[in-house]
């Protein structure tokens, strides 16, 4: 049960509430800590800081558990729906029937981009980088739907939601078209989410990419083990700059640019960067481990541990079974997936990794799926946008509908000059 942690600091005792979640979570809430005794906390990369209270996706990183809406993750792996979860997360509950029919349909009607915009794509150089061009594109999105700019209700926001879910994965076909200097394809009305996205990617005039529905599966399983994972980097920035009742256009191009980091979400290219060049380089798996233990080698495991996660991140096992099938059905092979299979077998029994809690995550084989697919590596982190849209989508609604929400404005502690007087230019002589 809530109660209060007391704290001493220069001979002063303060009462501080603490709080309790739903799964046992415990907090101090310091939120009056500076009021009342001038002190505020430190916490580099917040790390142990909660700034804010959702119901919407819970970690257990020593477990291993991952659930959306209190809905255990492996429960979406059978059928997988990537819309269904979408609506789910934005609405808190599973959607009947007529209400998925009614937001897919939404989602069909609004997969065109306004001719005008569609030329705005051709200003950017061939080589731009496509999350620059989809973070860009996003932005714009408000110049031709302003009239979402502010929220009216509930079903003014279905069709904002709606909008940018359908939009996002033409905008990242037209930025990957662009690159590659093909004719833009148009979104088809008769196929369905994921399936479109691959028929604007890869068909060309007068030559229709036919998909297959095992990899369509495949396809909509990753976008579902993307759709929110917490308070990470990108979806606490789409939360900091919502605070400040910034348009949700604005804050989903926000929260691109955070997603763009290496450190977020550029991790599966830097695992198959690392895979390939194990492959070119005749490494093995084991004397690759080994370098990787070396800490004066630069070698690094990639795709193994996580912030969170210090078990098995349930995101990796069920891509791993994803990625199996997908090769089984293509019938392909790839020394790629060859390796990655011997380096999860050796880490996985090798005490300096199981010590160390690192396990694969999900980052380890969705470079490998992508790339099976036909996705070329520099579309990797879009994929991933395109994906944990819904989940940013449903943290601003969150702290939007909040009546007691604050703009986010961290403290600093200040280690600069006390007093430094402004020196006329004259002055300044170098020493």
């Amino acid at each position: 049960m809530p109660g209060n942690a007391t704290l001493s600091v220069d001979g002063q005792t303060y009462e501080l509430p603490t709080l309790v979640g739903s799964e046992g979570e415990k907090a101090i809430d310091i939120s009056k800590l500076r009021d009342r005794s001038g002190y505020i906390t430190y916490d580099p990369g917040l790390g142990n800081t909660g700034m804010c209270k959702s119901s919407i996706t819970y970690i257990d990183g020593d477990k291993g558990i991952l659930r959306y809406r209190g809905i255990p993750i492996e429960q979406f792996a059978n059928h997988p729906n990537f819309i269904e979860v979408a609506w789910l997360l934005i609405n808190g509950r599973l959607p009947q029937p007529e209400e998925l029919a009614g937001f897919s349909a939404k989602l069909t009607a609004n997969a065109p981009l306004h001719e005008a915009m569609r030329h705005h794509f051709e200003g950017f150089p061939v080589n731009a980088p496509p999350m620059a061009v989809v973070s860009a594109m996003i932005s714009t999105l408000a110049c031709f739907h302003h009239q979402f700019l502010t929220i009216e209700d509930d079903a003014h926001f279905e069709e904002l939601a709606a909008r940018l879910i359908s939009k996002v994965r033409t905008i990242a076909a037209y930025a990957y078209k662009r690159s590659q200097g093909r004719p833009f394809i148009y979104p088809d009305p008769r196929l369905r989410y994921c399936a479109n996205f691959l028929h604007m990617m890869f068909s060309m005039p007068y030559d229709q990419y036919l998909v297959d529905p095992d990899i369509e599966d495949a396809l909509n399983l990753i976008f579902i083990l993307h759709a929110d994972h917490e308070q990470n980097c990108s979806t606490t920035t789409v939360r900091v700059v919502g605070s400040s009742k910034a348009n949700l256009f604005a804050s989903c191009a926000a929260g691109v640019s955070a997603l763009w980091g290496p450190l977020h979400g550029g991790a599966n290219v830097e695992v198959m960067e690392m895979l390939d060049k194990i492959h070119k380089g005749g490494v093995t798996p084991e004397a690759y481990l080994a370098q990787a233990k070396d800490k004066s080698n630069p070698a690094r495991l990639m795709g193994f541990g996580h912030r969170v996660y210090k078990n098995y991140d349930p995101r990796a096992k069920l891509l791993q079974q994803a990625c199996e099938r997908v090769f089984a059905k293509l019938k392909r092979k790839d020394p790629l997936l060859d390796i990655a299979r011997k380096l999860e077998e050796l880490a996985l029994k090798d005490p300096y990794f199981v010590d160390r809690k690192l396990y694969p995550n999900v980052d380890f084989y969705s470079g490998l799926i992508f790339r099976a697919i036909g996705i070329p590596t520099e579309m990797f982190t879009v994929m991933f946008v395109i994906g944990r849209l819904p989940g940013w989508i449903a943290q601003w609604k969150e702290q939007h509908d909040m009546e007691s929400g604050k703009i986010v404005r961290p403290r600093q502690v200040y280690t600069g000059k006390t007093i430094n007087d402004f020196v006329p230019m004259e002055q300044r002589i170098k020493a």
